[in-house]
């Protein structure tokens, strides 16, 4: 049985919430860090709404909400956010340097017992443990955004990463109603990134080509394939279809976008600053979209998959 307790998430921020409501509900008694005493409260504000919302939604119980907040606090002082702990999860902006000096700044205050695990989406544990004194403690732990909805969570090891910390993570994620999968290899992008860059470059090759509109393109990915998806995975089609599915595969391989980095289109994009809701134009023009309805549509989807029967085979019980 994993053997963690206590815990501190570093972050207060878009994914240090979700992260630590969820540690509450599978009873680990969990502090929140920010960097003053607002941020820090308002992470622990926004945990606690978390936990709420759940409970409105019958996601959870009221005695697991409950349950959860009791277990909840905040601190903006970080030794004593960090000292006694069995695990420490930072969720700090994507720096390497960054991500490097925060673990030389834990590992002389936690215990040689706590494991430290990082948050990252894509950069490789292996660098970011490389000067640690004991790696064979850390690894990645990737919440999938945003973290209190979200299922699925990434243990990916390093060369060093040992099996017991691997093993008593996955059981202490599957206890906190997630769903853990183990990565063997601390490749860039991790498993689900990687899947999703490739689609994503395909994509983008598919809009500069002309071959569909980016609306068509949003909806193909989400009406087609994408429903399956939830109940359905990738190599379960493939051998059901059987033959067929190499076929097209050979077939069509030939002539997807196929060269390293990204497209041409991405480039300029990015040279232009149009990327996404902050300066209002992306792939879609956020002068006519609401990104906060969009997300709100997201979560509310992600909401009724959680009521859903296959949702509830991985709630916290």
């Amino acid at each position: 049985m994993s053997k963690i307790r206590t815990a501190t998430v570093v972050g207060s921020g878009q994914m240090g919430p979700g992260i630590a409501s969820t540690l509450a509900l599978g009873g680990v008694k969990t502090t929140i860090y920010g960097r003053t005493e607002g941020r820090a409260w308002n992470g622990l504000y926004a945990a606690r709404e978390h936990l709420l919302l759940l409970e409105q939604n019958e996601i959870i119980t009221t005695a697991q909400s409950n349950r959860g907040i009791e277990l909840l606090d905040a601190s903006h002082h970080f030794e004593e956010a960090l000292a006694g702990r069995d695990l420490v999860i930072e969720s700090i902006p994507e720096n390497m340097q960054l991500k490097q000096e925060w673990i030389a700044s834990v590992e002389p205050i936690v215990g040689p017992e706590c494991w430290i695990t990082s948050n990252t989406s894509g950069m490789s544990i292996t660098e970011m443990s490389s000067k640690a004194m004991h790696p064979e403690r850390i690894c990645t732990t990737h919440f999938w955004n945003p973290a209190h909805l979200m299922p699925l969570v990434e243990i990916v090891r390093s060369p060093s990463t040992s099996e017991h910390v691997v093993q008593g993570l996955k059981e202490l994620l599957e206890r906190c109603g997630k769903v853990p999968v183990v990565v063997k290899k601390d490749r860039p992008g991790q498993l689900g990134n990687r899947l999703q860059m490739a689609m994503v470059r395909e994509a983008v090759n598919i809009i500069a080509e002309g071959i569909a509109d980016v609306e068509d393109v949003d909806r193909a990915a989400s009406l087609g394939f994408g429903l399956r998806l939830p109940v359905y995975g990738i190599f379960e089609h493939q051998d059901l279809v059987g033959r067929d599915a190499f076929t097209v595969c050979d077939y069509v391989s030939k002539d997807l976008y196929n060269e390293p980095g990204a497209p041409p289109l991405y480039k300029l994009m990015s040279e232009k600053g149009s990327l996404g809701t902050g300066p209002g134009k992306g792939f879609h023009d956020w002068t006519k979209k609401d990104p906060d309805q969009v997300r709100n549509r997201r979560d509310r989807w992600l909401r009724e998959f959680l009521k859903s029967p296959y949702g509830e085979m991985i709630r916290p019980k």
